[in-house]
């Protein structure tokens, strides 16, 4: 319990510290048993074969040296090889703890000289020496040398090459989850501002692949929910704009109601109530355009033709299909976005008449809705799908609609990833497309 807790009030760079730090020093043992048997014994061993073979000599040769060339050969050894011979035997070993190269010279002496061999430590002036005695002719000789001729450190090597490995890897540690953590704190922070309704700046798209995409990804969600707090903004302005007016019609005509009552006032009041319920049934239809319905196998021209065969005066032809054209998409929310698109081409075709056609390729559904009408102008293409704009600049119900049509077919469209594109039609008018994927 108490490791989770102190686990838990970590954090991450303090967590990829200590990960880093005890993988390395497992890893930094390994090695170095593995250098330590796989290389540094063989060498170990051949060196103290060496040394073995150097010292039994050097006391051998010495007892058939004549007595005068015997001061030279000890010099010759002391300068070139720092071996010393004496006559003196060695101390008596107090078994101290010697290091894995002075045991195998041990292991090497006593298997050139056939009986068991100790190295005595024996200090002469500050100097730490070791001595073994060897046979020499029908004798014994002590045959000595400085620790400084070994010289080699291993163990002191290994704890300084670990303890800087380990200097290393907690500093990369840090670096590298500073390095991921920065954007995590940028993003937890971002995401805390939305959370409180701010409108927060855009994250860079920088750095590792996967925080380079989370980025996009937050991105993505912050401009949609930038648009959607417009939205919220535009609706409100604009339904409390477009219900004033009828409330004000009304208040008056109940006003000339209260003096003389009239049918014609009751007829405008009818009027304005009817206004009113269909746009709050608009504003209904926009703020249900986010809840996704279960898709169906839909055949695209016996829709058409339904959506067609409804509408006055038979003003819409449908172009034959020479292929099967299906899809699998929410049928109410197809038809909502189609019969949006095809009442705006009734709206502002004027008389003539309107055509709705399907194409069909192995990925994807085009439906297009093409009418001769004015056109919207090329500035506005994109903002014809924000609530309460309308073209035209009268605020009438009559002449305008109001201004939500393609707003739903938008925010219907995004919810189920269509596309929805307009431009102007050659030779007059403007042609709408909705793209859907086959699957």
């Amino acid at each position: 319990m108490k490791a989770s807790a102190f686990w838990k009030r970590t954090s991450l760079v303090q967590q990829n510290a200590l990960l880093l730090g005890v993988v390395f020093v497992v890893f930094e043992l390994l090695a170095a048993a593995a250098v330590a048997v796989f290389v540094m014994a063989p060498m170990a061993r051949r060196s103290t074969d060496d040394l073995a073979n150097l010292m039994v000599l050097s006391a051998q040769t010495w007892s058939e040296l004549p007595p005068a060339t015997r001061p030279d050969f000890e010099r010759e050894l002391a300068r070139n090889y720092l071996l010393t011979l004496r006559a003196e035997p060695p101390g008596v070993d107090g078994k101290e703890w010697h290091g894995a190269y002075l045991y195998f010279l041990e292991e090497a002496l006593t298997q050139k000289t056939g009986h068991a061999q100790q190295l005595v430590r024996e200090t002469i002036d500050g100097e730490i020496w070791y001595w073994a005695s060897l046979p020499s002719a029908d004798t014994s000789l002590s045959v000595g040398f400085p620790i400084r001729r070994v010289g080699a450190q291993p163990f002191a090597a290994i704890l300084l090459s670990s303890l800087i490995g380990l200097i290393l890897a907690l500093m990369a540690a840090v670096w590298l989850a500073r390095r991921s953590v920065v954007p995590l704190a940028r993003l937890e922070q971002a995401a805390t501002q939305i959370g409180r309704g701010e409108i927060t700046e855009l994250l860079p798209e920088t750095g590792p692949r996967e925080l380079a995409t989370l980025a996009h990804r937050f991105n993505e969600m912050a401009r949609q929910v930038r648009e959607l707090l417009a939205g919220r903004t535009t609706l409100l302005a604009g339904v409390s704009h477009d219900l004033r007016t009828p409330l004000a019609r009304m208040r008056l005509a109940l006003t000339l109601l209260a003096d003389k009552p009239s049918p014609k006032l009751t007829g405008r009041l009818e009027k304005d109530i009817e206004e009113m319920d269909s746009l709050i049934g608009q504003v209904l239809n926009l703020a249900r355009g986010m809840d996704r319905e279960a898709a169906t196998e839909i055949d695209v021209p016996t829709l058409l033709a339904e959506l067609a065969a409804g509408a006055p005066d038979g003003r819409v032809q449908v172009r034959a299909t020479l292929q099967a054209c299906q899809v699998q998409a929410p049928l109410s929310a197809l038809r909502r976005v189609i019969g949006n698109l095809l009442d705006n081409a009734l709206r502002y075709g004027g008389d003539q008449p309107v055509e709705l056609l399907a194409e069909q390729t192995s990925k994807k559904v085009r439906i297009g809705i093409l009418d001769r009408g004015p056109g919207i102008p090329p500035e506005q293409m994109n903002a014809v799908f924000q609530p309460f704009h309308r073209v035209e600049m009268s605020r009438g119900p009559t002449t305008g609609g109001a201004g939500l049509g393609l707003a739903i077919v938008r925010q219907l469209a995004d919810t189920y990833a269509w596309q929805v594109d307009l431009r102007p039609r050659p030779d007059g008018g403007l042609e709408a497309w909705l793209t859907l994927p086959t699957e």
